[in-house]
């Protein structure tokens, strides 16, 4: 029996929660193709008769241009020390970059490199790609994948229990995620209004449950202007009935969902604003 952790790093939108549920065959962390999507580590428990294997999300490593985005790439870092793999995601659609070596800078030497999107990109791209990630990043093994598709990924996640040391399981062997449930919904939440808002607002949305007796959960949507509050409501309530809607679909059945938007002027730069939020 193998067990350990595993991180999965890189810059925004490279894949990475796309990919942690695509190796569990179940989602435990949002997507969007909007940067910084994941704002937490998310953890996510592979069970096989010969291996247990809790991976690690992160926040995409990127230029902070908030105190949120200063805690992000702070989170994001600490998830890749202390680990026994870590895998650095690159898009195999977009050039390999300072970014990419700005995250591989942080990164141990036996990291694996992650080539993802391949099924957007050409057999020769990909080729190219892994070529220019050898040459640039310079690490221990390079893996091809799809997390759209699944190409790949089973080779891949047997390199990763190959490199784990022999234990016990951390978790239950009937545990797929130690994400909480609150959490989880405020996720969701979060996950449907990133959908439908566009530009800098996605930045400027923060979700948290602040009641919970089932079957009733409200949920509070910060953003951090008067203008954006009727975004988000949507006009005669129309965006928040959508989210409303979609999230419940995804939440057992009987869910009362009560959403409702608070203002919380420039919480994205404010400690004490992040510090209540969990950040």
């Amino acid at each position: 029996m193998r067990s350990g952790f595993v991180s999965l790093v890189g810059r925004p939108n490279v894949g990475k929660s796309t990919l942690l549920n695509r190796v569990l065959g179940t989602k435990v962390a949002i997507t969007s193709d909007k940067p910084q999507t994941t704002r937490s580590q998310v953890r996510g428990i592979l069970n096989r008769p010969d291996a247990q294997v809790v991976f690690v999300d992160t926040p995409g490593i990127h230029k902070p241009r908030t105190l949120l985005g200063e805690r992000l790439n702070a989170t994001a870092t600490e998830a890749a020390s202390g680990v026994d793999v870590v895998c650095l995601v690159v898009d195999a659609t977009a050039p390999i970059g300072p970014g990419d070596r700005f995250v591989a800078e942080r990164v141990p030497p036996d990291a694996v490199i992650v080539v993802n999107k391949t099924d957007a990109a050409s057999p020769d791209e990909v080729l190219l790609q892994l070529a220019k990630a050898a040459e640039q990043l310079d690490r221990s093994a390079y893996f091809p994948v799809s997390a759209k598709t699944g190409a790949g990924v089973d080779a891949l996640v047997d390199e990763i229990v190959n490199r784990l040391p022999e234990g016990p399981a951390w978790y239950p062997d009937d545990t797929v995620t130690d994400v909480p449930e609150a959490f989880w919904v405020a996720e969701l939440v979060r996950e449907q209004l990133l959908a439908v808002t566009h530009d800098e607002l996605p930045h400027s949305i923060a979700t948290r449950v602040v009641e919970w007796e089932w079957p009733r959960i409200r949920v509070e949507i910060l953003v951090e202007r008067d203008s954006q509050k009727g975004i988000v409501i949507g006009r005669k309530g129309s965006v928040l009935k959508a989210v409303g809607t979609a999230v419940r679909q995804q939440l057992p059945e009987g869910a009362y969902l009560e959403l409702f938007v608070k203002v919380d002027k420039d919480w994205q730069r404010r400690a004490q604003a992040l510090d209540r939020l969990g950040f």
